[in-house]
């Protein structure tokens, strides 16, 4: 049977690699934190935007398993970047509509911020109106790998027989396994791959790849890309019926 046709659909899922505030910053002549900082006031901008485009899921790519190869002093300043933003934004928010909610690892994170992100997870848990994902300490292969692992106990436990390991129990085992998959994957700064992001749920994903860094992305530029998203023809390995 022919895949559905769904061009012309505006993207309810989209994911962003938020890539470029360091370059941002050193371009200027100033230090790398202060990049990031302005990435963070421009996280508010698109979050702000998104549900107005229509994107009902937003994923936010902010640290990945990688990013503890940068300096101490860089990480450390990242770390108190996503506290403040929590501490910040948790009101507005919540006021908002917005469910935050964040993936990765968390068990190498410091203690305070796990109990900030649990907070406002349980303070927006009801919230509907958009779905913000942050994803922080994460990796797509750290994801899968732990996937397995919870697999692997299940089964030796007698939870879960071995003839039904399948997409759908890996699927379920996924820091994601509550969320669509993304429709659109965007990524700034001008860098062309996908750095271990959402490898996964991504499978079928469109991708923009734009020249512009993540301090200076729009909620305009977000809208054309997506205007462009509605111009694809989505076959997920199908033919499209004549």
């Amino acid at each position: 049977m022919a895949a559905k046709d769904i061009t012309g659909s505006v993207p309810a899922h989209v994911a962003i690699i938020m890539d470029g505030n360091g370059r941002w910053a050193t371009s200027r002549g100033w230090p790398r934190l202060v990049g990031h900082r302005r990435g963070a006031e421009r996280v508010r901008t698109i979050v702000e935007a998104a549900p107005g485009l229509g994107i009902r899921y937003l994923t936010l790519y902010a640290f990945s398993t990688e990013n503890w190869k940068r300096s101490t002093e860089e990480v450390i300043g990242l770390m108190t970047i996503f506290a403040r933003y929590i501490q910040s934004e948790a009101e507005r928010l919540s006021a908002e509509g917005v469910r935050l909610r964040f993936i990765g690892e968390r068990s190498r994170l410091d203690k305070k911020l796990q109990k900030l992100m649990a907070g406002i997870e349980e303070r927006t848990k009801d919230n509907d109106r958009l779905h913000l994902t942050v994803a922080i300490n994460y990796g797509g292969r750290d994801e899968l790998a732990r996937a397995a692992k919870k697999v692997a106990e299940d089964v030796a436990a007698g939870r879960l027989a071995p003839d039904e390991v399948d997409e759908a129990a890996i699927e379920a085992r996924l820091d994601t396994h509550d969320l669509p998959d993304p429709d659109l994957v965007i990524r700034t700064s001008g860098e062309t791959r996908i750095s271990n992001y959402l490898l996964w749920q991504s499978a079928y994903s469109e991708y923009e790849f734009t020249d512009t860094l993540w301090p200076d992305f729009t909620p305009a530029e977000l809208e054309a890309i997506m205007a462009r998203f509605t111009d694809r023809e989505r076959r997920y390995g199908g033919a499209l019926s004549a």
